[in-house]
This record gives C-alpha cells, sequence and structure tokens, in this order.
C-alpha cells in the first residue's frame, strides 16, 4: 500500500472552552523517524507529526493541543 501523500489531522479544542476541533492539513515532507515513521507538516510548518494507523503523534509542541499526543489523521485522496 502507497503511502499517502496528505492528512487532514483534528486538534482538540481547548479543555473547558468548547471551542470546537480544528482541522488542519498536512503533507509528507520526504522525512522519516528515527522509528521509520513518515513525517508530515502543515503549510506553515508549525506542526510536524509522524502518523502510523491514522494516528498522528505531534514531534514538537503543538499550540492548541494541550497535553494530547494522539490526534486523529484521515488520508486525503
Amino acid at each position: 500500500m502507497d503511502t499517502p501523500v496528505r492528512y487532514a489531522v483534528t486538534l482538540p479544542g481547548a479543555p473547558g472552552g468548547h471551542a470546537p476541533p480544528e482541522v488542519v492539513v498536512v503533507h509528507a515532507t520526504g522525512e522519516w523517524t528515527a522509528g521509520g515513521a513518515p513525517v508530515y507538516a502543515d503549510e506553515a510548518g508549525t506542526l510536524r507529526v509522524e502518523i502510523r494507523a491514522d494516528v498522528a503523534r505531534p514531534l514538537d509542541a503543538v499550540p492548541g493541543a494541550g497535553r494530547h499526543t494522539c490526534l486523529h489523521a484521515t488520508p486525503l485522496p
């Protein structure tokens, strides 16, 4: 199976703020983590994640994601 080129990653709203989640589109960077997972980033490069089995794990602190270390990722065509 081919690795998707882009994903939609859902960032949760602020706890207790009742804000809706934010969806960010990330694209493959051509980089790989030391563990062999592809690295994806948003257009600005502020959100960098590794994605395995439709779970995005932030590689850096994610503004607005708080303590969430597993984010839902949906492959896009």
